[in-house]
């Protein structure tokens, strides 16, 4: 019998089972410790830094794990992008020292302040971002993983240690002589526009970043992104794939062996990024709609089945609305939807259709008892509009979400349905 959703998603969990892992001769990856992976070379005179996760307790975790191993000093940090789980912890392993910071010089992390004179959506991100990654989930065990991480890990002091760069570089490479080794710093946009990877030639060894994790790539974020420009990613596969390493180091999950299995495993991401953008292209030049395209757009088998490209954190779908979204914008075509009825206006109508706000109250109920899960949220929504018996459907849409979130393997969804349903519960109570 095949797993469930939630056995495959649990199962998953083994991908950040705590470790501290020596992928060569005085270079180690800390894995598990948080929702990011942190790791340590070795030098003559002290030590590389390459990312210091989400948190300072995660941070100082780690650091203690690295100094039974060493004692020499942070000499350099390199952050390979700016997402706020690489970044946040530098201040422990600056270890009372001024160690050099490395990136881009088109690094921009959104742990800094906001420009006042340029007002941003920060509150709305700030609630995504919690529920996508479940925080704040009350209920034991409620949150299995985070689809690129462990599902518990300390978060004191989040994002409190990040430390801005004291060098960046705007070309293709950076080759950077420290601690008597020779790093090789290269531009690789993915996930994000600043991202790079570090590259040990004498080792063989690739830092990717977050251009590989062991699940479907994350080709939209429903904490809320800007586009991320999947032509871009597959290209920049397609540069890794060159380096012929034999030793693949990820931002999250776990290392992999073996130049062969890297090889494949990138070809893999590049061909599932493609596969994604030529099916939506052409469903869109075909007049299909995004409501549409989540209905045709499917991996090929040969892919689909690939334990690398289990949809534990991205999404296929929500990988055609993105690229939707992201080459054409939020108009679908169809000219219905260029100034819609508002929706209070547009749940009275529907009430009016099935008899009354009441008639839909029961077609609710009954969609509730026959497990109709996502129909009982759209129609909980029509009667919420209507301020009609909102505790009875709020509770109703509560425990669909919950139902839901149970039927997952996607862990950002299922996080993210948990803690809403959370939300609407806090929101009832007295």
């Amino acid at each position: 019998m095949a797993a469930s959703p939630l056995e495959k998603l649990r199962a998953h969990s083994g991908e950040f089972r705590k470790d501290v892992i020596e992928v060569a001769d005085g270079v180690y990856v800390a894995i598990g410790f948080a929702a990011s992976n942190v790791s340590m070379i070795v030098g003559d005179d002290g030590v590389v830094i390459i990312d210091t996760t989400e948190s300072t307790r995660a941070a100082a975790n780690i650091l203690a794990e690295f100094r039974k191993i060493t004692d020499l000093p942070v000499k350099t940090i390199v952050y390979t992008h700016s997402h706020r789980d690489h970044i946040g912890g530098t201040s422990l392993f600056c270890d009372g020292g001024a160690p050099e910071i490395v990136t881009r010089a088109n690094f921009s992390p959104d742990i800094m302040a906001s420009d006042p004179a340029r007002p941003a959506p920060t509150d709305i991100m700030l609630k995504r971002t919690r529920r996508q990654f479940g925080i704040g989930l009350t209920e034991p065990g409620a949150r299995i993983n985070l689809g690129i991480g462990p599902g518990d890990r300390p978060t004191e002091g989040m994002g409190a240690g990040f430390v801005a760069p004291t060098r960046t570089f705007d070309g293709a490479r950076l080759d950077l002589e420290t601690c008597g080794r020779t790093l090789e710093l290269h531009a690789a946009p993915g996930e994000t526009e600043d991202q790079l990877v570090v590259w040990l030639a004498d080792r063989r060894l690739l830092f990717c970043g977050d251009n590989f994790y062991k699940a479907f790539p994350n080709l939209y974020a429903i904490r809320g992104t800007r586009y991320r420009d999947f032509d871009l990613w597959a290209d920049t596969l397609d540069a890794l794939i060159g380096f012929d390493a034999e030793v693949l180091i990820p931002g999250h999950s776990r290392p992999v062996d073996g130049a062969e299995t890297i090889r494949a495993r990138l070809a893999d991401y590049r061909d599932a990024i493609r596969s994604i953008v030529g099916q939506t292209a052409a469903a869109m030049n075909a007049g299909k709609t995004p409501d549409e395209l989540v209905e045709l757009v499917r991996l090929p088998p040969e892919l689909a089945d690939k334990p690398h490209l289990q949809e534990f954190y991205g999404s296929v779908a929500w990988s055609a609305r993105a690229y939707f979204a992201g080459t054409v914008g939020w108009f679908d075509g169809n000219p219905t939807t260029l100034f819609p009825t508002p929706p209070r206006e547009r749940a009275q109508r529907f009430a009016e259709l099935a008899g009354g706000p009441d008639a839909l109250l029961v077609r609710l109920r009954e969609a509730a008892a026959v497990r109709e899960h996502q129909w009982a949220l759209e129609l909980a929504d029509l009667v919420l509009a209507l301020d009609h018996e909102v505790a009875e459907a709020t509770t109703i849409k509560a425990d669909a979400l919950v139902a839901l979130a149970d039927a997952q393997e996607n862990a950002t969804a299922r996080n993210y349905y948990l803690v809403y349903a959370q939300e609407l519960r806090e929101s009832l109570s007295p």
